[in-house]
């Protein structure tokens, strides 16, 4: 049997977890959904939202709307209020950025709070807990 059919059908020849060797069910991996990005202009800045999980995979599509935002303003927040998963990808994405434009973080979930206390980038970006917040200073 192909990966494609194990995929499709959720079934592998020999696959059996309790070592017996039968057939049985085997989970498909889990998929997440792309992560997505739009943009608006709010109170002066450019508002870049993220949602979803970022990793060096998945962080292109942000790397371009934060690219432009720059071009196009000297202000750009980003809200990573919908942000799930972050990583080193992330936070090089930030830093770069920071160097380019006066970036704001908004509205930082666990995970990207997390990440950003670790590292000490939070002494380093301003991070306020929502849009309007990050826009006004």
């Amino acid at each position: 049997m192909a990966w494609n059919e194990v995929v499709m059908t959720g079934h592998a020849v020999g696959a059996d977890r309790s070592g017996g060797g039968a057939t049985g069910p085997l989970e498909a991996p889990r998929v997440p959904d792309p992560p997505a990005v739009t943009r608006y202009e709010a109170h002066g800045a450019r508002v870049v939202v993220a949602n979803g999980d970022y990793d060096m995979r998945t962080i292109a599509p942000l790397a371009a709307a934060l690219r432009a935002a720059a071009e196009e303003h000297p202000s750009v927040v980003l809200d990573v209020s919908g942000v799930t998963f972050a990583d080193s990808a992330f936070l090089n994405l930030l830093i770069l950025t920071h160097r380019t434009t006066d970036l704001r973080l908004a509205g930082p979930t666990t995970p990207v709070r997390r990440i950003l206390e670790l590292t000490g980038v939070d002494t380093v970006l301003k991070v306020r807990e929502t849009v309007e917040d990050a826009a006004a200073c």
